[in-house]
């Protein structure tokens, strides 16, 4: 098992398609469905022995959570904001234009 290049918080951007978003969950392997993998091009298909992102995503036209393996992504570096409207109920916005894990009371 690896361990994951990019940490919860960190604003990514895929390396082919034009979305980008901040990861707020790490699955160390591929750990979605079987239709979902079988959708996939097998040409374009990701190996399933690194670690997955979930991230609240963005693209030009929308929001959305999507889910992505390591060597698909990149660190982005524009500094801009992450405008998925679950990100600031997940996180706070630190200077360095990553994101932090709010806290959650537990009752």
């Amino acid at each position: 098992m690896r361990t994951a290049k990019f940490k919860i918080g960190q604003v990514v951007r895929h390396r082919i398609y034009p979305f980008r978003g901040v990861i707020f969950d790490v699955d160390p392997t591929f750990s979605n469905t079987e239709e979902w993998w079988n959708a996939i091009p097998e040409d374009v298909r990701p190996r399933r022995d690194q670690p997955f992102y979930h991230l609240l995503a963005e693209n030009e036209e929308t929001e959305y959570v999507a889910y992505v393996s390591e060597q698909n992504l990149e660190e982005d570096l524009t500094g801009e904001p992450v405008r998925h409207p679950q990100v600031d109920e997940i996180f706070e916005e630190l200077s360095d234009g990553s994101y932090s894990p709010r806290s959650v009371e537990m009752h």
